[in-house]
């Protein structure tokens, strides 16, 4: 069992989470590397399976023959902001006038 990375729903897992599985509340993405046990947004590939390949977006559907969904992926509410998201928003303050 695991959550769901975008709205922390909780998602039973007695399979395999295929490719094209979605959430049932908020229908984002499972298969994604926001919601694999590999995710980590502070390595440089953000990921911790070395040989991986890279992944541009964290938080769509993925090929990753490496991905194990994390038990404890999601645990932000609905409507929280991704790292990415963040980052973005204070590098677009460091340019306002």
């Amino acid at each position: 069992m695991g959550n769901c990375h975008s709205c922390g729903q909780a998602i039973e897992t007695g399979e395999k989470v295929r490719r094209t599985d979605e959430c049932p509340q908020c229908g984002r993405d499972l298969h994604c590397c926001r919601n694999c046990r590999h995710f980590d947004p502070a390595l440089h590939n953000q990921c911790r399976e070395v040989v991986a390949e890279w992944v541009s977006d964290k938080e769509r559907a993925n090929f990753c023959d490496y991905f194990d969904f994390a038990a404890s992926a999601g645990t932000a509410p609905s409507g929280a902001k991704s790292p990415e998201e963040l980052a973005r928003e204070k590098f677009k303050k460091l340019f306002k006038s």
